[in-house]
């Protein structure tokens, strides 16, 4: 081998090495003495009390045209929800994401809502849901089941909310559900529970 061609060869091979190092240096969490390995510090609280997961900085809009709604979703699986409503009942088609399974899991519940600026109705769970795999914000549709993280609230949409950061986007009700929600006025019960 010349030297030309081993000089370049040995260049090649260090710019590597130095790839690799660079790509392993990442940082890590310490772990808290005497506790299970691969577990981290915790904020002092204690046992059992519910955190909501930290937010990154508010997200700005996508793009004019750009399509954040139901084209991006994960697929719904065979998770069905009914929601009663002021007597009318609702069926609900759950995404399959981690705030939507975190949400089965506090079923059945009873949820007060009241309506907000005429195009939702919103009202608190009793447990924040997982925000995992969720962007910062979501442009939901009508008809749209979704979860307001800042305010741990579910939320009905039944008119038209653009996007906003802390939006998750839970699943989307069958039917005219929207329609039929949008003529109940004022603050309501709404019983959540699984189908079947």
């Amino acid at each position: 081998m010349s030297k030309g061609v081993r000089s370049v060869v040995l260049t090649c091979l260090a710019s590597l090495a130095l790839t690799a190092l660079a790509a392993c240096g990442g940082t890590s969490t310490p772990e808290t003495p005497g506790a299970p390995s691969g577990s981290t510090p915790t904020s002092g609280r204690g046992a059992g009390e519910a955190t909501a997961t930290p937010r990154s900085s508010p997200a700005t809009p996508p793009p004019p045209g750009a399509d954040a709604d139901s084209s991006q979703r994960p697929e719904t699986g065979n998770r069905r929800l009914r929601l009663v409503v002021s007597g009318q009942q609702v069926e609900v088609e759950l995404d399959d994401s981690a705030a939507a399974r975190d949400l089965l899991a506090q079923l059945p519940l009873t949820v007060n809502m009241t309506d907000h600026g005429g195009v939702e109705k919103t009202g608190p769970l009793p447990t924040p849901l997982s925000l995992e795999g969720q962007p910062d914000g979501a442009d939901p549709e009508i008809g749209d089941l979704g979860y307001y993280a800042p305010g741990n609230d579910l939320v009905l949409y039944h008119g038209d909310q653009s996007y906003f950061p802390g939006i998750v986007v839970l699943g989307r009700m069958t039917g005219d559900a929207a329609d039929r929600l949008a003529t109940i006025a004022g603050p309501v019960t709404v019983a959540v529970s699984v189908v079947g």
